[in-house]
């Protein structure tokens, strides 16, 4: 699912889903049209509710949305401030402290290009190694973000967090098997099926 996919609800059934604009504009004519159901609104990425002013025409409510923060972010800002200078370009570094033990910067200290690059290409590599169980791992906590909010008090909930939680997806899917169709449905797309 794309980290810029939103999906609206209104109670226990799914309105739409797709991007923010569209789904806000979704949002304002159901909170236009009669019932008294809870509109709600997830980025689908985090699985996390968010709260958009509905307020005004329909220019009004685009006119309000978030932006999203593009990736390159850093580039667009470097080329905007001008030409490039003399010496080290900008790479986006931030300096934090680091707290390790002697024997962890004496082994630094001795690899090829110092501290930071060592730690840099250590990061890098972890990142690799570690990427499919981080992606499973957001996947799990954006649908227990979602579950938390749309299925806290259906039956099955606390069975149903500790099934995602172990991976057990036959346990899982028997504990929500009796939630409404789109909540369950939605859960499942945000797992990746």
């Amino acid at each position: 699912m794309h980290s810029l996919s939103y999906t609206l609800f209104k109670g226990s059934r799914r309105l739409a889903t797709g991007p923010l604009a569209e789904v806000a504009l979704e949002a304002r004519r159901a909170a236009l049209g009669a019932g008294t159901e809870p509109l709600v609104i997830f980025q689908d990425a985090t699985g996390r509710s968010i709260d958009l002013d509905l307020r005004g025409g329909e220019q009004d409510v685009i006119a309000r949305l978030p932006q999203p923060v593009p990736a390159d972010e850093d580039e667009q800002t470097a080329e905007a401030a001008g030409p490039r200078r003399r010496g080290r370009p900008k790479l986006g570094v931030v300096a934090r402290e680091v707290t390790l033990l002697p024997r962890h910067w004496d082994w630094l200290a001795h690899q090829p290009g110092g501290a930071s690059v060592a730690l840099r290409k250590l990061v890098e590599a972890a990142r690799r190694a570690g990427s499919e169980t981080d992606r499973i791992r957001a996947k799990r906590e954006a649908a227990y973000h979602f579950m938390s909010v749309m299925a806290g008090n259906l039956a099955g909930f606390e069975e149903a967090t500790r099934a995602l939680f172990a991976g057990d997806r036959a346990r899982l899917n028997k504990e929500i098997a009796g939630w409404p169709s789109d909540i369950r449905d939605h859960l499942l797309t945000i797992l990746g099926r």
